[in-house]
């Protein structure tokens, strides 16, 4: 006997729906149940892309391109059979447009540094899809949890300067959803900055007194000159 058929399913053949620009992707439309033949047709939005006939139950697959980020857009099946009036549709689905991250860059508001001083240290991707997680390492040692930021902003780790060896190389890794694309920074060094002797304070002082001393005197010189003429006439 004739049967309707049930609601079609709508999948990624591969698995998953992170694409990249330019990448091919294939969909399957399958029904569960129903008479076949069964017609499949692939909706982008309101938009026909492309139909499948079947002669028995097996699914419909449809072939596509990502070509750009209107590609990415969502997605439904409709399936028909004889019987089916006005066919029945799938669930929809929408791709994620997956872009790989540059290399990150690592800075920091000063380069130098004294010990017992507090410092920070960003780390920023300019490009690549969001999230994007980060890592801190100084020298082969990570330094930090992994920071996912899920803006376009940079992370941050606030170190303590504690010895010398607090002065050493600093990087930082980037990475995204994007497979196989984890990328290190620059490399980053704070130089230990030059300690005022203690003594300068001390020099500047003198020499301000001194100052102020001959001022003083040269300021005084006429009322002790004039009255000793005056007495002197």
């Amino acid at each position: 006997f004739p049967e309707m058929l049930s609601n079609p399913r709508l999948s990624p053949v591969e698995g998953t729906l992170d694409v990249m620009m330019n990448q091919n992707v294939s969909l399957s439309c399958h029904v569960e149940s129903g008479s076949p033949p069964v017609r499949y047709t692939l909706f982008k939005h309101s938009q026909k892309v492309s139909t499948s006939n079947r002669p028995d139950l097996t699914p419909g697959l449809f072939n596509l391109t990502i070509n750009s980020a209107s590609d990415v857009g969502e997605y439904k099946c409709k399936a028909e059979n004889n019987i089916t009036s006005g066919g029945k549709y799938s669930n929809s689905l929408s791709f994620t447009l997956i872009e790989p991250i540059s290399k990150p860059v690592l800075s920091s508001l000063t380069s130098q540094a004294t010990k017992g001083q507090n410092v920070t240290l960003s780390c920023l991707s300019e490009n690549g899809s969001l999230p994007i997680t980060y890592i801190f390492f100084k020298g082969k040692r990570s330094i930090s949890q992994p920071v996912k930021m899920q803006k376009r902003e940079a992370a941050m780790i606030f170190l303590f300067i504690n010895s010398s060896s607090d002065f050493g190389t600093y990087k930082c890794r980037a990475e995204n959803s994007f497979r196989n694309n984890t990328k290190y920074s620059n490399s980053f060094n704070f130089t230990l900055a030059e300690e005022r002797s203690h003594s300068q304070p001390l020099i500047i002082s003198l020499v301000l007194i001194l100052l102020l001393f001959i001022i003083g005197f040269a300021l005084a010189i006429p009322f002790f000159i004039i009255p000793s003429y005056k007495a002197s006439e």
